[in-house]
C-alpha cells in the first residue's frame, strides 16, 4: 500500500512539474519575442499554448508577416492566456498592447474577441464602468458583423456588467436576448452560458426557483458536452438559488463536491467564490467555526487576486463567524473590510457604492467599531448646520425653479406644432418604405410593386443600415453590395421609390435617428449621430433639423 501511495506521489509530483516547465516555457518563449518579434517564435509560442489547451486549434503566422501583425496575434493570445491563469493585471497589459493593432489591422473579429476578453477582465477586476466601456464597443462590432452566436456572447458580457452593477432587471432583458440567438445559432456551450448567467440574474431578483431551473438546465447541457469544469460552475450558481430559498443543507451538500474539485484544477476564481457561497451556507445553520477557514480561504484568494469586491464579502463573513468566539480576530476583519469598502468607494461609481452598502448594511456594522460611531455623530451635527444653511437657500432655490418651470411651459408650448409635425413627417416616411415592401404596397406612384422590386427594396434597406452601423456608407458601396454600378442603382430607386440614393440613404438615417431617440434615450446626441453614420454633430443636427423642423435635442427633451 505504502509503495503505490509513493509512486502516485512521484506522478503527481512529475506532473505538476511537467505543467510548471511548460508554464515557465511560455514566459520564456513570450519573453524571446519581446526582444526579437520574428514568425518562428511566434509559431513556437502558439504550440504551447496549443498545447497547455489555450488554443483549440493550430494558430500560425506566415514568415513573412509584418512585425505588427506578429505583435497582434501573440499579445492577444498572451492576454488569453494570462487570463487562464487568472493573472488579471498581465491581462489588461498585453491586451491594451493588441488593441491597438487590432483595429489598425481591420481585423473586427479579432478587435470584437480583444474588446471581450478586456471587459471579462475589468468585470473580474470590479471595474465595471470600464468594463461597460469595452463591452459596448465589442457589442456594436458584432452587431454589425451578422453573426448571431458572436452577438450573443456580447450580450452575455454586458449582462454581467449590469448584473455587477446590481442592475438585475436592466440584465434581464440582455440575458434574455442572448438566449434567443443562443437557441438560433446552434451552440450549445453558449446556451449553457448564458442558462448560467440567467441564473445570476433571477438570483439576484430573488427569483430563485427560475434561477434553480436556469441552473439545472446549465447543468444538463454541460454534462452532454462533457464539460467537467464547467459542469461545476453551474453547480455553485445552482448553489446560490437553493441557499437563496433556504435549502442550506442541499446547498451545502452541492458546495462539498465542487470545492474540492476547484482546488484540485486550480482554478482559484471559482474556488473562493465558491467557498465564499460555503461559509455563508454554514453560517445560515449558526455554524460559525465551519464556516471561519472557508472564509479565511476565500479572503486569502481574493486579496492574491487584487478582487477587493469578491474579498469584502469574505471579510464580512469572517466577521459575523468570529465575532462571538473571537471579538479581537472579528475586529481586524471589521477593520479590512473598513478598508476595503474606502477602496470601492474611490474606484468605483456613486451607484455600486450604493449597492454595496445596501447589500452588506454598512450601518450596523460600522456602529460596532466606537471610533466610526463618533464619525458619524460628527457627521450628523455637520448635517444639521448644512440644512440650516440650506434652509435660508430655500426661498431662493423654489423661486428659481418657480422660473425654469415656467420658461419650460413655454418652451413646449412653442414645441407642441413642431412635434406634431415631426410626428406626421416620421409616419410618412416609415411607411413610405414599409409600405412599398408590405403586400400590395404602393410605390411613391399608385403602382404596385412587383416582387422584384419589393426584395430589391428590402435587400437596399438592409445593406444601407449595415453600411451605416460600420460607418462606410455611400452610394458606391451600397451599389457594389447589391451587385449593381451606380448608375443601375440610381435607376432602380427612381423606378421604385421615385428618390435618388442620397435621399434614400438620408431617409434611413433620419428613421434610425428618431427610433433611437425615441427607444435608447439613455445616449447622447453625439452617440445618436455616431450610430447614424454622422462623423460630427453639427451635420447631424443639421440634417434632423431639415427634415423634422427642430434639433435632435429639442425633441429628446419633449415630455
Amino acid at each position: 500500500m505504502y509503495q503505490q501511495f509513493y509512486k502516485l506521489l512521484l506522478v503527481v509530483s512529475i506532473s505538476l512539474v511537467a505543467l510548471l516547465g511548460r508554464g515557465g516555457e511560455v514566459e520564456d518563449v513570450l519573453g524571446q519575442f519581446e526582444k526579437v518579434p520574428s514568425a518562428a517564435v511566434a509559431n513556437r509560442y502558439f504550440t504551447l499554448l496549443q498545447q497547455q489547451g489555450i488554443t483549440d486549434e493550430p494558430v500560425t503566422v506566415a514568415a513573412n508577416a509584418p512585425v505588427d501583425t506578429l505583435r497582434q496575434q501573440v499579445w492577444y493570445w498572451a492576454a488569453e492566456y494570462y487570463y487562464a491563469q487568472q493573472q488579471y493585471d498581465r491581462v489588461m497589459e498585453y491586451g491594451l498592447k493588441a488593441l491597438p493593432l487590432c483595429h489598425a489591422g481591420n481585423n473586427r473579429y479579432i478587435e470584437a474577441d480583444c474588446l471581450n476578453l478586456l471587459a471579462v477582465n475589468c468585470i473580474r477586476k470590479g471595474d465595471n464602468d470600464q468594463a461597460a466601456h469595452y463591452a459596448l464597443q465589442c457589442y456594436k462590432l458584432d452587431e454589425a458583423s451578422g453573426d448571431i452566436d458572436r452577438i450573443s456572447s456580447s450580450l452575455n458580457t454586458l449582462t454581467a456588467i449590469y448584473l455587477g452593477a446590481n442592475q438585475p432587471k436592466e440584465a434581464e432583458q440582455y440575458v434574455l436576448r442572448g438566449l434567443e440567438l443562443a437557441r438560433k445559432s446552434g451552440n450549445e456551450a453558449r446556451l449553457a452560458v448564458l442558462n448560467g448567467m440567467a441564473s445570476e440574474v433571477y438570483h439576484a431578483q430573488g427569483k430563485d426557483q427560475q434561477a434553480l431551473e436556469y441552473a439545472q438546465t446549465a447543468y444538463d447541457i454541460e454534462r452532454r458536452l462533457g464539460r467537467e469544469d464547467k459542469a461545476m460552475v453551474r453547480l455553485a450558481e445552482k448553489a446560490s438559488a437553493l441557499i437563496g430559498l433556504h435549502r442550506y443543507a442541499d446547498a451545502e451538500q452541492v458546495l462539498r463536491q465542487v470545492v474540492p474539485f476547484f482546488e484540485k484544477v486550480g482554478d482559484k476564481q471559482s474556488l473562493g467564490i465558491s467557498c465564499n457561497k460555503l461559509g455563508m451556507t454554514l453560517l445560515s445553520q449558526h455554524r460559525e467555526a465551519e464556516a471561519v477557514p472557508y472564509y479565511r480561504k476565500a479572503a486569502e484568494i481574493f486579496l492574491q487576486l487584487g478582487d477587493p469586491y469578491n474579498e469584502v464579502h469574505a471579510r464580512r463573513g469572517l466577521y459575523e463567524s468570529l465575532w462571538k468566539s473571537d471579538p479581537d480576530a472579528a475586529k481586524l476583519e471589521l477593520d479590512r473590510f473598513n478598508d476595503l469598502k474606502d477602496s470601492i468607494y474611490n474606484n468605483t461609481s456613486a451607484e455600486s457604492l450604493a449597492r454595496y452598502n445596501a447589500e452588506f448594511g454598512n450601518d450596523w456594522l460600522l456602529l460596532e467599531n466606537h471610533a466610526e460611531r463618533e464619525a458619524k455623530q460628527r457627521a450628523i451635527v455637520a448635517g444639521i448646520a448644512v440644512a440650516a444653511l440650506l434652509l435660508l437657500l430655500t426661498g431662493v432655490i423654489w423661486w428659481v425653479m418657480r422660473r425654469r418651470h415656467l420658461q419650460q411651459q413655454a418652451i413646449n408650448l412653442s414645441l407642441t406644432a413642431s412635434i406634431e409635425e415631426l410626428r406626421a413627417k416620421y409616419d410618412q416616411l416609415q411607411v413610405h418604405y414599409d409600405n412599398a415592401m408590405s403586400t400590395g404596397g404602393e410605390s411613391a406612384g399608385t403602382e404596385a410593386l412587383t416582387d422584384a422590386d419589393k426584395a430589391f427594396l428590402e435587400q437596399a434597406v438592409t445593406v444601407t443600415n449595415r453600411l451605416i452601423h460600420t460607418g462606410q456608407v455611400s452610394v458606391e458601396n451600397i451599389a457594389a453590395e447589391l451587385g449593381m454600378s451606380v448608375f443601375q442603382l440610381r435607376q432602380r430607386l427612381d423606378e421604385v421609390l421615385g428618390e435618388k440614393p442620397a435621399t434614400f440613404i438620408q431617409n434611413i438615417r433620419m428613421r434610425r435617428a428618431r427610433h433611437l431617440l425615441d427607444h435608447q434615450r439613455e445616449l447622447n446626441i453625439s452617440e445618436v449621430a455616431a450610430l447614424c453614420g454622422y462623423n460630427d454633430t453639427p451635420n447631424f443636427t443639421r440634417a434632423f433639423k431639415k427634415a423634422f423642423g427642430i434639433t435632435p435635442t429639442q425633441y429628446q427633451s419633449r415630455g
